[in-house]
């Protein structure tokens, strides 16, 4: 038995996580550093839940491209 492909595939799967994480990290940063308001602040002690499913949609969209971009 053959363990040279499992380990090829594992290590693969592991560089294209880890890049897809750095890649989805980096954008949220950019979202947080584009608004002129604290996200944290609106939606946690403001309440505000129109801001909180807009964010949450828009890290699912990047979650989606994300990984259609990293998977190939």
């Amino acid at each position: 038995m053959e363990l040279a492909p499992f380990v090829k595939a594992l290590v693969g799967s592991i560089i294209y996580s880890v890049i897809g994480i750095v890649m989805f990290a980096i954008s949220f940063l950019v979202i947080k550093l584009v608004t002129p308001f604290s996200l944290r602040k609106e939606i946690e002690e403001d309440q505000n839940t129109a801001l909180a499913i807009l964010i949450g949609s828009v890290i699912l969209g990047l979650s989606i491209i994300i990984a259609s971009a990293v998977g190939g």
